[in-house]
């Protein structure tokens, strides 16, 4: 009973606290981003987060679970549909397809993107080029790049007899 009383405690310490904790533009609550990886293949984005969290909270992921932690992250990345891969107390990996538009023949355009917060690093991945932007919340402009399978996009030339 003491156990339960004294979690409960933490809960409730924790949320008045974080409000206050997450004035840095690079925090959401409890978490600081540190830096995000977005790795694009055909009209899938591969979304690589790297984190900490508060100390405090630690105890509380143990009690109640990641669940909280996820819907954080999800809320930060900002994408529609992202499934989690993989998920710990310092980093996270999502998924989300049709994050591209494609235009066929492998051909794909990355569109401009918001986050919730700063991210004090972020690199965008196409097969051809890596751009990378420090202390930004937006991925400006999108990017066009073709994926990875150089056959599809060579036409066999007709011969002429």
């Amino acid at each position: 009973m003491r156990a339960q009383a004294m979690a409960m405690l933490a809960i409730v310490v924790v949320s008045i606290i974080t409000p206050v904790m997450g004035a840095n533009e690079e925090r959401y609550g409890y978490i600081t981003v540190q830096d995000v990886t977005v790795q694009l293949r055909n009209d899938t984005a591969f979304i690589n987060v790297n984190y900490t969290v508060d100390e405090g909270t630690r105890i509380i992921f143990f009690l109640l679970g990641k669940q909280d932690l996820k819907n954080k992250l999800n809320r930060i990345l900002n994408y529609e549909g992202a499934q989690m891969q993989r998920i710990d107390l310092q980093s996270a990996e999502f998924s989300v397809d049709g994050a591209a538009y494609s235009y066929g023949k492998g051909i794909y355009w990355y569109p401009a993107h918001q986050f919730n917060i700063v991210v004090p690093s972020l690199t965008v991945q196409s097969p051809q080029v890596t751009r990378t932007f420090s202390m930004t919340s937006t991925f400006p402009d999108g990017m066009g790049y073709f994926d990875s399978k150089p056959e599809q996009l060579i036409q066999p030339v007709p011969q002429i007899i």
